[in-house]
């Protein structure tokens, strides 16, 4: 398997494939940020909510910094607002190699929501004396970058709920717009919580201890028991230390119309194949599958469903309708080799060896370092009967990954469970990248689109275009991205849009000539790495070096540079042949 570094280097480039729905719904609540039904709320932007910081409170009040994060989205997805969850935002800090809990300045605070495209950031700060509580909260805009003015509110440390609901509702009031609810109107669509829940609620999510985290959620959802949150995190804690057998009860809580709703099921899903359940796996899996397609008019694909949902038909002998769903999730994502391994795998059950080495090649090429994909391909060769190339691979791997570096594999067609092993179960969803999937079509403009109508606006241009991409519908991408580009010539975003529809058509020279146009606008450490895997395919080393090298000085620790860096210094370009020659 790939490591956790090269996976999400992987899905870096579903940026450009992000779809969008066209309103904020729970219906069917397929991201990690949505609208409750029946709030229309009025959109202002995409927010993204940082930690508050503790100024001078015990530090046995640490745990407001991110509760008063938390309860800043809640009251934001309450009104119908788009905001980035706690775990969207600690997923992007993960790309960029930094903990949850790293404080950053305005500076990376902007870079990270600019490669999230979010409209504002929202970011505050706390003091108490262990009774009473003073909040501020201020409004960063991402673009054109402004620092809104703060506002602030008291009150008692065990009034904290109604202290941010008011803080919630000023923070919406001031940014820029009139804002149309009053302060009762939006309190009231706030769920009510008991503190002490909440408390036990965050302790948990941020406890390093696994027992201490067990602990602290299940008095949450003691507490609170029509409380969905702490089911949902009880149910990835059991999943994450791959308990099934307590997870899926907690994950059973957590209903459709749930913010966390299509994490729950995927992990129940994950569950099931890992249970050796594929009936339940296809059930839940397929299931998943259709609602994000019929519920948000996208006809939203996320790739490690199909991954999954392919496995769990295979193993129920549909073999075709798995090589459908595994075809289109190797076309999502062109550097995961999962994918291509798993249609590897499906070729060798169906006693198609020559097709089969043709996959397992293709995994080889997305991951040189991956041994397995190296073994597999050598093994389909030979069962191909051919020698001559098998020889040819066995020489490259053992220069590559020593004489002992390749896995042995036995493998027997007719022996389904040792099979079962073999297959690449996807058992994660890149949080952050599932939200901007699902960013709203008709969310309003920010500041800088304000004079647009919403649908008309270069946001949900920009947004409509990635819809249709991800969907396949090539032409109206092109036309959303440049229409957006006809109302903002500068819009980063758009170009980044037009870059990813090139590559697809392999127009790699016009996808260079947009990210550049992209970079020149708005510099991304995300962009220039993207630039530099292109330069690659076009066996442009030095190039893609400098862009690298400009991607680290933006955000040095950002794990997708360095790891493809050191690819190169390796002498390896990240297509699985050496600089400067073929094998």
């Amino acid at each position: 398997m790939p490591s956790l570094v090269r996976r999400i280097l992987a899905r870096a480039l579903l940026f450009a494939l992000v779809t969008v729905l066209a309103a904020l719904t729970l219906t069917a609540a397929a991201s990690a940020y949505a609208q409750p039904a029946g709030n229309p709320g009025v959109q202002q932007g995409v927010y993204l909510v940082f930690p508050f910081e503790n100024r001078g409170a015990s530090a046995h009040l640490d745990w407001l910094g991110e509760g008063l994060e938390e309860l800043t989205i809640e009251r934001l997805l309450a009104v119908g607002e788009a905001v980035y969850s706690h775990s969207g935002r600690a997923g992007q800090l993960e790309r960029y190699g930094l903990p949850v809990s790293a404080k950053l300045t305005r500076a990376s605070m902007l870079r990270i929501a600019e490669d999230l495209d979010a409209d504002y950031i929202v970011l505050g700060s706390f003091t108490s004396d262990g009774t009473s509580l003073l909040v501020e909260s201020r409004v960063l805009r991402v673009g054109p970058t402004a620092l809104l003015p703060p506002v602030r509110e008291r009150g008692q440390l065990d009034s904290l709920m109604d202290v941010a609901t008011r803080l919630a509702w000023r923070t919406l009031s001031t940014n820029e717009r009139v804002y149309p609810l009053s302060l009762d109107e939006f309190a009231k669509k706030q769920r009510p919580l008991r503190l002490d829940s909440f408390e036990h609620y965050i302790r948990g999510l941020i406890a390093t201890d696994d027992d201490a985290r067990l602990r602290n959620l299940r008095e949450a959802a003691r507490l609170e028991p029509d409380w969905p949150d702490p089911d949902f995190a009880l149910g990835e804690a059991y999943f994450t230390r791959r308990d099934c057998a307590g997870a899926l009860p907690w994950f059973a809580r957590v209903p459709k119309t749930h913010s966390r709703s299509v994490e729950a099921r995927f992990a129940s899903g994950v569950c099931h194949l890992l249970l050796k359940q594929p009936d339940r796996a296809e059930e839940v899996f397929a299931a998943l599958q259709e609602s994000l397609r019929s519920d948000n008019q996208a006809g939203v694909d996320l790739p490690e469903v199909l991954n999954n949902l392919a496995l769990a038909r295979a193993r129920n002998g549909k073999i075709v309708e798995a090589q459908q769903d595994l075809r289109r999730a190797a076309d999502m994502v062109p550097d995961e080799d999962d994918y291509p391994f798993n249609q590897g795998l499906l070729a060798l059950r169906a006693n198609d060896a020559k097709g089969a080495a043709a996959h397992f090649r293709e995994a080889a090429a997305r991951e040189p370092d991956n041994p397995e994909d190296r073994g597999f391909l050598i093994l389909a060769l030979d069962r191909a009967g051919q020698k001559g190339e098998a020889e040819e691979e066995r020489d490259s791997a053992a220069e590559a990954f020593g004489p002992k570096g390749l896995p042995v594999i036995r493998w027997d067609a007719k022996d389904e469970a040792a099979i079962a092993k073999f297959d690449r179960v996807k058992t994660d969803l890149d949080t952050a990248t599932l939200e901007l999937q699902l960013k709203p079509a008709g969310a309003a403009p920010s500041a800088v689109d304000a004079s647009a109508t919403d649908q008309n606006s270069p946001a949900a241009l920009v947004r409509r275009g990635r819809q249709s991409l991800a969907s396949g519908q090539v032409d109206s991408a092109d036309k959303a991205f440049r229409a957006a580009l006809a109302r903002d010539p500068g819009n980063s975003a758009a170009h980044r849009g037009l870059a990813e529809l090139a590559r697809r058509q392999g127009k790699l020279d016009e996808a260079v000539k947009e990210l550049q146009a992209s970079v020149a606008v708005r510099d991304s450490a995300v962009t220039r790495t993207t630039l530099a895997r292109i330069y690659l395919e076009q066996k442009k080393p030095d190039l893609a070096r400098a862009e690298l090298e400009k991607a680290l000085k933006l955000a040095p620790n950002y794990s997708e540079a360095k790891v493809l860096l050191e690819h190169m210094r390796n002498g390896r370009t990240g297509t699985g042949k050496p600089e400067g020659g073929s094998r």
